[in-house]
């Protein structure tokens, strides 16, 4: 804690020496006109009010703005629970458990990678968003809502396409809303879609993790029979079962594969 505080002792000293170096250099080339009126060093003074507004458009801006800034706090959820973000990093967590690593690879590898194979996989999502909601709106040719909606739609139209076939959990959703039946893809509200999708993708993943773990578990079994067999009731299977299991993966290719059907299963 020490350390710390005299490292922030530090730093800002730094900054206000280097600020009053840098004046000093300024009013040598300037004859001495950055100086305050008692030749003192000037510093900014920053002012925040707090007033009513005059107007209603005010009051919508305000309130705009309140949204954008909950949005942006929401961001990481959105990425998560919206993206492909959440089947892949279950996965890769199953995998690890399977193979019975406790430290290897850390968490912080694994959530990277799998933000990186939702990048790769969301890409064509992500370009269809930017080039129909955000270059229009940035050009003016369409407005703050319609922003909304032709961002949403890429969005959209790919958690239902990975729910294709499998609409059990939007009729439930539907249901619990006390909503009509949907004719088409359009008529599902974004809220329903959203937790619909959301359950479909923990099944999906949890259905891929025990497709992963049969095989090392028959592994775990052999070894903890051979074990028995042999009177080392002492010694933990686990022990003996990790080096199979990490040859066997990689003798298979592991990773290779993983990640092929991870991505091929999204299409």
């Amino acid at each position: 804690m020490k350390i710390i505080t005299r490292m922030t002792v530090i730093i800002i000293l730094f900054i206000f020496l280097s600020s009053a170096l840098f004046a000093q250099q300024n009013d040598a080339g300037q004859g001495g006109q950055g100086l305050g009126e008692n030749g003192s060093l000037p510093i900014p003074f920053v002012d925040l009010t707090v007033r009513e507004p005059a107007s209603n458009q005010e009051t919508a801006l305000s309130i705009q703005l309140l949204l954008l800034l909950t949005v942006i706090s929401l961001a990481p959820s959105i990425a998560v629970l919206m993206t492909s973000f959440l089947r892949i990093s279950i996965v890769l967590d199953f995998v690890k458990r399977a193979l019975s690593l406790q430290q290897v690879p850390p968490a912080t590898v694994l959530m990277g990678i799998a933000l990186f194979l939702t990048l790769f996989i969301m890409y064509p999502t992500f370009t269809e968003v930017y080039q129909e909601a955000f270059v229009p709106y940035t050009e003016g040719s369409i407005q703050t809502g319609e922003l909304y909606e032709k961002a949403v739609a890429p969005v959209r139209y790919f958690m239902y396409k990975q729910m294709a076939g499998d609409s059990g959990n939007i009729t439930l959703f539907m249901n619990m809303a006390s909503l009509e039946k949907p004719e088409s893809f359009a008529d599902v509200p974004t809220y329903v879609l959203i937790p619909a999708f959301v359950l479909h993708e923990l099944t999906v993943a949890f259905r891929i993790g025990i497709y992963i773990y049969i095989p090392f578990i028959i592994i775990d079994m052999v070894v903890a029979s051979v074990l028995m067999s042999m009177g080392m009731i002492m010694l933990p299977p686990v022990m003996i079962s990790m080096p199979f299991k990490l040859i066997l993966f990689v003798l298979v290719d592991g990773w290779t594969l993983l990640v092929r059907q991870l991505v091929m299963s999204f299409h």
